[in-house]
């Protein structure tokens, strides 16, 4: 079930309402408890929502069934002054029973993104990443209340702004998302776009503004496209005349138009296709640096007047600078291992209905496996004072001087090898190749000489032998 649908459970069907809370995976914004569930336990998951970016506690299921029934009067009362007797400072939650029909029903908790650190009455300190509530160790809490603090901005009163500033387009596009059938107030306090004295905050101002850079002129994608590898300076500088371009607007429209421009603008690089023939195929995919411009729109330091997020185009690159450095939960020298951690909660939980992301915290790994996939350089990251810039190169991972002496062809099964994700026979390589038992042992062997695969067998004529990719 999707989270829109969740958010429009109330005008499902009652008899519908259990089965769809059972297939509904659990996720960044949902998860299920039994009934039997103790509230200091409880305080690990509201705690958790509340630290990160919010969401929904269902108390009554387990293990794929409905146990509602064990939720006693008291059961119930205690639970529902979880907030208060188990977390520190007390979590904002929302409690409800929701009828699922047949004299069944659940508790439905709804938490709101937090505007400080929480922890449970011991004292312990928890994050929702994915679908598990991650304990934080000492130094993790630290950063979390140094990064909270930024954090919060999005949370602020917009200033000069009010919700008549809203576009109706944008507000329309939104509620459809969330499922919203009541007033328009109820459905921007919904995704806590709005201050506790319905104000409308920075989030709902630059997610549904009609121009949101009245308030905050810092709020810009600007795509830049270069003729040489450097972008020099003064009258080296090799900027494209005409390839400069800024756009304006909510983030949702800043996204779509940063998105085309950079398509059209992109440069093409000779490889082999699908049709295993050599093409002119873009630059870079458009799934890895389409990931790197959301991210860096979705998560960056709005706080930060006077910079701006950048785009640059190089013929043999793609940059993205964005200001703000990574939260002190991340390590920006192991990309793979970041923990996924929204600066800006609100932000990216509408841009996750809207369909601009998926919020699972894969992006960055997805990154990864498509360039290795297309046989790239990994993506890198740079941290300055004030920014992050990912670099997405269109480097081949072998080295030219071993890729120069390759048999033609050799770039196909290394292809195929990547794409595969894990060891492969030689008959798996020939169907998948559609090339000759001779010319396919030929060239394995020749790659593993290189050093480039290695092959993995008990004997020659082991039937069960692999070849497995080394770079």
């Amino acid at each position: 079930m999707s989270l829109s649908a969740l958010d429009s459970i109330h005008s499902e069907p009652v008899e519908s309402r259990i089965r769809l809370l059972l297939a509904a995976p659990e996720d960044q914004w949902f998860d299920r408890k039994s009934a039997r569930i103790a509230p200091r336990d409880l305080a690990q998951t509201l705690v958790a929502f509340a630290n990160a970016e919010g969401g929904t506690v269902a108390v009554g299921l387990h293990d794929g069934d409905y146990d509602g029934d064990r939720l006693t009067p008291e059961a119930e009362n205690a639970l529902r002054q979880t907030a208060l007797d188990f977390t520190t400072p007390p979590v904002r939650a929302d409690v409800e029973r929701l009828d699922l029909g047949q004299s069944r029903s659940i508790l439905l908790i709804t938490v709101r993104p937090g505007e400080q650190v929480y922890e449970t009455h011991r004292g312990d300190c928890y994050l929702r990443v994915g679908d598990e509530s991650r304990k934080l160790t000492y130094s993790q809490r630290r950063e979390l209340a140094y990064d909270r603090g930024a954090a919060q901005f999005e949370a602020e009163p917009a200033p000069g702004a009010d919700i008549s500033d809203v576009d109706p387009s944008q507000l329309t596009a939104y509620r459809t998302a969330i499922g919203a059938s009541a007033d328009d107030l109820t459905a921007l306090q919904a995704r806590s776009l709005v201050t506790r004295h319905r104000e409308l905050n920075v989030a709902g101002l630059l997610l549904l503004g009609s121009h949101p850079q009245a308030s905050f002129p810092q709020a810009v994608v600007r795509v830049l496209r270069y003729a040489e590898r450097e972008a020099g300076t003064g009258s080296r500088q090799s900027l494209e005349s005409g390839k400069d371009r800024r756009f304006e607007g909510p983030i949702p429209e800043i996204i779509d138009a940063a998105a085309d421009c950079v398509d059209t603008w992109m440069p093409k690089r000779r490889a082999l296709g699908a049709s295993r023939r050599f093409e002119d195929l873009p630059l870079l995919p458009r799934d890895v640096w389409l990931e790197g411009l959301v991210n860096a729109v979705v998560h960056r330091s709005y706080s930060m007047a006077g910079d701006h997020i950048r785009v640059s185009i190089f013929p043999d690159r793609l940059e993205i600078e964005s200001p703000g450095r990574f939260p002190g939960l991340a390590d920006p020298t192991n990309p793979l291992g970041i923990a996924r951690y929204a600066r800006n909660p609100r932000i990216a939980r509408v841009c996750s209905d809207l369909g601009i992301t998926l919020e699972r915290g894969e992006g960055i790994k997805r990154m990864f496996e498509e360039m290795r996939e297309l046989g790239l350089v990994d993506p890198s990251y740079e941290q300055t004072a004030g920014s992050v810039k990912l670099t997405l190169a269109a480097a081949e991972r072998l080295d030219p001087q071993i890729q120069s002496q390759l048999p033609h062809g050799a770039e196909h099964l290394l292809q195929i090898l990547r794409s595969h994700g894990k060891p492969m026979g030689t008959g798996e390589l020939i169907d998948a190749s559609g090339r000759s038992r001779p010319w396919v042992r030929d060239v394995m062997s020749t790659l593993r000489d290189a050093g480039v695969v290695t092959w993995s067998g008990k004997s020659p004529q082991d039937p069960r032998a692999t070849w497995h990719l080394e770079v």
